[in-house]
């Protein structure tokens, strides 16, 4: 990794010549910040956030990256971690990721860039290790739904695997057997952990798993409506549908119904997230609870104590979903 003083030999300047280019003293001279600049993007140098932080001085800031702005989801986390805010008198400054790594990665160094001490990120794009080291920089950053295990009290996420697992063997209960999943096309650790929960509960019930059961599409409504439509092309004796999120069972929901195929007497149909829609939709929707709101408080407040320094009793935790029962599912 390239040090200020790479920068500095690389522009040909002196080390307090970069340390005023980076933190945008009036000292700095129009051909410092070129040449500076420049060899920060050829080293791929980003200055560490502590130490601009001891020159700069932090703001009332609390920075949130999430994946989606447009998205419900990141809607309800974004309004808990403001709540934070608002109790702490500080304001909130977003960035999206869109799950894409470059995106992500730029969106993270704005908001340190902003001098957000406190940044509860969202990310899925970014490896590990990149995580990892942003984190070694910002005191008070935490990730919210991942899980790094050498920063693991600096992580709020839910148990995927055991939702969908959950979602699964609920209707494995209620007599299933034929039971397929829609899921996310999204190459994240999401998609992969409910898709093996859904798995482990079928091989649990000594039923093996069967690849035309399963279909991969957008995580949105009509990406579920796709999926639906792509399953019921194939035939198959499908008496129960386990669905990434609840938007994809609302898609798949409207594909059923298109069909003339009635839920839940023909076909039962579990979602997850538990978010608004679910029971707005006919018939009201058989989900998976993910407490979202509640790990975004409770990620807020952990990155505003770690922040401050604060070794207080709050730490990284993993979430476990909750079945929410309602007109979705019959028993065969």
């Amino acid at each position: 990794m390239a040090t200020i003083k790479d920068v500095a030999k690389a522009a040909g300047v002196s080390v307090a010549t970069v340390s005023r280019v980076v933190n945008k003293s009036p000292k700095a001279s129009k051909a410092a910040i070129t040449s500076v600049n420049a060899a920060m993007k050829q080293l791929s140098y980003r200055p560490n956030a502590n130490a601009r932080a001891l020159v700069n001085q932090s703001t009332n800031t609390i920075g949130v990256m999430v994946g989606d702005v447009a998205d419900p989801f990141f809607g309800g986390l974004i309004k808990a971690v403001d709540s934070v805010a608002q109790a702490n008198k500080k304001h909130l400054l977003i960035g999206n990721g869109y799950h894409d790594a470059k995106i992500e990665k730029e969106a993270l160094e704005l908001l340190i860039n902003n001098r957000c001490d406190s940044l509860v990120i969202h990310s899925k794009g970014l490896s590990n290790q990149e995580l990892i080291q942003f984190a070694e920089e910002v005191p008070g950053l935490v990730l919210i739904n991942r899980h790094i295990p050498e920063i693991a009290d600096r992580c709020i996420a839910l148990d995927n695997q055991h939702g969908a697992e959950l979602a699964t063997r609920y209707l494995l209960e209620q007599g299933h057997q034929h039971i397929a999943y829609i899921n996310s096309s999204h190459d994240i650790d999401d998609s992969h952990d409910r898709k093996a929960g859904y798995l482990h509960a079928l091989t649990r019930n000594n039923i093996t798993p069967n690849q035309d059961y399963m279909i991969a599409a957008q995580p949105t409504d009509e990406g579920g409506e796709m999926g639906m439509n792509t399953l019921l092309s194939r035939n198959l004796p499908i008496t129960a549908v386990v669905c990434y999120n609840d938007y994809m069972a609302a898609g798949a929901l409207s594909a059923l119904e298109k069909n003339n195929i009635t839920v839940p007497s023909e076909i039962s149909l579990m979602g997850f997230d538990n978010g608004l829609i679910a029971k707005y939709l006919h018939p009201k929707l058989s989900t998976i609870d993910y407490p979202i709101q509640h790990m975004a408080k409770q990620a807020a407040e952990l990155s505003l104590a770690l922040a401050k320094g604060d070794n207080s009793d709050i730490k990284g935790q993993i979430f476990e979903g909750t079945l929410v029962e309602r007109l979705s599912v019959k028993q065969q």
